[in-house]
């Protein structure tokens, strides 16, 4: 059996770790089956791309499209093409496809219309607002797909309500897995606080990349929040991504200017995952980073109006604050005031563990693509 992995974006790379080591114990274990790893190219800079194959121990990507950046229609236009000419050569038994990203919906959109099976990993999230595109992505995809892989119980339960039970599965959450299988890891060899001169528990972390959130307007109301949250004696570490510096670049009088409030390069993620386990706070409108807080025991508050994440809204682990200075300000300060101390963080492990599984998500869904009947 020849599974292909299609990926293209940061938080992919960190699912498809998980997977490819469980492709590799099963073939050692005597099972007939290879993979090839298919990187689109939609992130290309180095901080967030070749640097997580390498970190993690990925195998390379086989096939390298360099896709890039562009607007949704021409990114996806120029995956299309390339990924159907790798799977025309390879002719793969079935193509795995992550999340919720352009890349994703040209795997799914290439591999249907060629008669080739496709599995989503992370199916059955809804945010249930249709302006993002990562919700029109995750709709059609899961539409398309021929196996869908959920993470969570709620997203089973959506899944269901959109009459595509037949085809689902709970597997747990892959993201879980990777977390557990890096976390000694990254505390053995991630020198970050260090480096940045942090102190466990008296910083922040915000990450901001959503591009309803970089807009020059949405991103200076989302940091004159943090500017108003961070002191001098709380930092907030601020990971640019290369949207969001390119904003500021060409729009100057975006940022405040506060020195508490940190710019830095994207991180590797052996380094977040410290960041993030010893923050006091994380702020994001990323949907893996609300997610990997919860799992570390960090309270997170989110730019945005909406989640897909909704089990960490209902753990008490997430505030879901929109885009008003104010209410962002209040929901920080709120989990600040309250800290997050051993017995608090313990309790949301604990919790995230119950949702997401205990790390076996990726043997998971290796059993099922090896041993379940695809739907035609």
């Amino acid at each position: 059996m020849l599974i292909l992995q299609i990926v293209g974006a940061r938080p992919q790379f960190v699912k498809l770790g998980p997977v490819s080591r469980a492709i590799a114990r099963r073939r050692a274990a005597g099972a007939i089956v290879d993979e090839l790893i298919l990187h689109t190219g939609q992130h290309y800079d180095a901080g967030l791309s070749g640097v997580f194959f390498d970190e993690l121990g990925i195998p390379p990507p086989a096939i390298n499209l360099g896709a890039g950046s562009g607007s949704h229609a021409s990114q996806t236009a120029r995956m299309l093409e390339g990924i159907e000419q790798a799977l025309l050569q390879h002719r793969p038994d079935v193509v795995v496809v992550y999340g919720d990203t352009n890349s994703t919906l040209a795997g799914t959109l290439a591999a249907t219309k060629l008669g080739i099976r496709v599995a989503h990993v992370e199916a059955g999230l809804r945010s249930f607002n249709r302006r993002m595109p990562e919700e029109l992505n995750r709709l059609a995809t899961d539409h398309l797909s021929d196996l869908l892989l959920a993470p969570t119980r709620v997203a089973m339960a959506h899944l269901a309500n959109e009459g595509l039970a037949a085809r689902s599965r709970w597997v747990g959450d892959v993201m879980h897995d990777a977390l557990l299988f890096n976390l000694e890891r990254a505390r053995r060899q991630s020198g970050v606080l260090q480096r940045l001169g942090l102190e466990a528990g008296r910083y922040s972390v915000a990450t901001v990349h959503r591009a309803e959130n970089t807009g020059p307007d949405a991103l200076r109301r989302i940091l004159t929040a943090l500017a108003t949250v961070a002191h001098g004696s709380h930092r907030i570490i601020l990971p640019l991504h290369p949207r969001t510096r390119a904003v500021l670049g060409s729009h100057p009088g975006t940022d405040p200017g506060s020195p508490a409030v940190c710019h830095v390069d994207p991180l590797p993620y052996l380094d977040m995952l410290c960041l993030v386990e010893s923050a006091g706070l994380v702020l994001t409108d990323s949907g893996g980073l609300q997610k990997e807080a919860f799992m570390l025991g960090t309270p997170c508050v989110t730019f945005r109006t909406e989640t897909e994440w909704t089990e960490t809204v209902a753990a008490g682990a997430n505030v879901v604050a929109g885009l008003e200075p104010e209410a962002i300000v209040a929901a920080a300060r709120g989990f600040l005031a309250a800290g997050a101390g051993a017995a608090s963080r313990q309790r949301l492990r604990e919790a995230a563990a119950a949702e997401y599984g205990p790390g076996d998500a990726a043997a998971r869904i290796v059993d099922v693509l090896l041993e379940a009947t695809l739907p035609a």
